[in-house]
């Protein structure tokens, strides 16, 4: 199998995820927080060990601040729902996704207004409209990182210096960029990163972070069990005890921190260099194939590496159909979980082939992949 589904999930993961795993669940298995007997007290060192290595990715000075979640998913929710409230307003952009759009329409019932800027064909957003959006009462400005769908990468930075200008805050949802691109909260102006496990940071799925700045209250989503301030009958206020009730994923968390490890060890820099060129020799070769769309900015300096195409007017879940049962390539097709990005760029009736390369791909699963679009495209055009 020729796995290019990486925008997903990332798969294989490095081999050292596998081994921290298994040696959590077997040498110290216990509950982190809950017990005061060696077993607990080493799941807890090994889960503040990866608050430490994502503060140490991200710029992060307080590893406190690193609240654990399932999924990026979780973490905007979190973010969203914690922070605004009736009378509000957040601006976001057209080429989000269901995790970040769904809960701020959401929203809408609590009384929080938005606003969508609105993205060009190719995905690509003018902060300056931005900025025209604000008014007296907007609270939020939150928006991907790169698009899902068409790799479009946003000027985060940019956005991040209109938000401290204007004194609001700035939520980033980096699901398709942690672990391959630097991401510094700090140089950026970043209040709140939302982020998943399983994606760049090549940790297991049911991983995830979200960090909260100092200085932010979020209202939590749950209440329970947390080891600490056991006495009261209130969520204790203390971070990151008051968002992170119940049993933590001691395994998952620790795979994460592994994953982390790998990243740290390899250097960022190379990750994203070997993905920019594998993304960008793809483009060359998709466009000298004349059937095919490609979607997005087309550059690898300008986009993630997630390539959207389709053959024509061909349904895309049948190409990615073929590509899967004739040439055992994996990839995604439809939607992809992001309705507004394909009306903005066109192909909401279509949907597309999404193509995403990781650091584990090689040239050779590009030229495999051209090749099968090929001979799929010489098939529709001899039927």
């Amino acid at each position: 199998m020729i796995y290019l589904d990486n925008a997903a999930t990332t798969y294989p993961k490095p081999e050292s995820v596998y081994v921290a795993m298994d040696k959590c669940m077997r040498e110290y298995g216990a509950n982190p927080g809950r017990s005061g007997h060696k077993l607990a007290l080493e799941a807890g060192r090994a889960i503040y060990k990866t608050r430490e290595l994502i503060c140490k990715l991200f710029n992060i000075d307080n590893p406190m601040q690193i609240i654990f979640t399932c999924n990026a998913t979780d973490s905007l929710n979190l973010a969203l729902k914690g922070i605004l409230k009736e009378g509000d307003h957040v601006i976001t952009t057209s080429m989000e996704h269901n995790s970040m759009i769904r809960p701020i329409v959401t929203l809408e019932k609590l009384g929080v207004e938005h606003t969508v800027i609105p993205c060009d064909k190719k995905g690509n957003i003018d902060p300056k409209l931005i900025e025209k959006e604000i008014k007296y009462n907007t609270k939020l400005i939150a928006t991907t990182h790169a698009s899902n769908v068409s790799g479009t990468l946003m000027p985060i930075e940019e956005i991040g210096k209109i938000a401290k200008k204007n004194k609001i805050l700035y939520l980033v949802d980096a699901a398709q960029t942690a672990g391959v691109y630097n991401i510094d909260i700090k140089k950026m102006n970043i209040d709140l990163l939302a982020t998943p496990g399983h994606k760049g940071l090549l940790g297991p799925q049911g991983t995830g972070f979200l960090y909260i700045r100092e200085g932010i209250a979020l209202q939590q989503m749950k209440e329970g069990g947390t080891g600490s301030k056991s006495e009261l009958l209130t969520q204790p206020e203390i971070v990151p005890d008051r968002y992170e009730s119940g049993t933590p994923n001691t395994p998952g968390i620790v795979g994460l921190g592994a994953g982390i490890e790998f990243i740290l060890k390899e250097g960022i820099e190379k990750i994203q260099r070997h993905e920019e060129a594998l993304t960008e020799h793809m483009l060359l070769e998709l466009q000298k194939i004349d059937r095919i769309n490609i979607y997005g900015p087309v550059d690898a300096k300008k986009q993630a590496a997630v390539i959207s195409i389709n053959i024509g007017d061909e349904d895309s879940s049948e190409v990615s159909y073929l590509l899967d049962k004739v040439f055992n390539i994996a990839v995604r097709s439809g939607l992809h979980c992001a309705p507004m990005a394909h009306k903005t760029m066109g192909t909401f009736e279509q949907g597309t082939v999404r193509f995403s390369l990781g650091y584990f791909n090689t040239k050779e699963d590009v030229k495999k992949a051209v090749e099968a679009l090929k001979k799929i495209c010489d098939e529709l055009e001899n039927k």
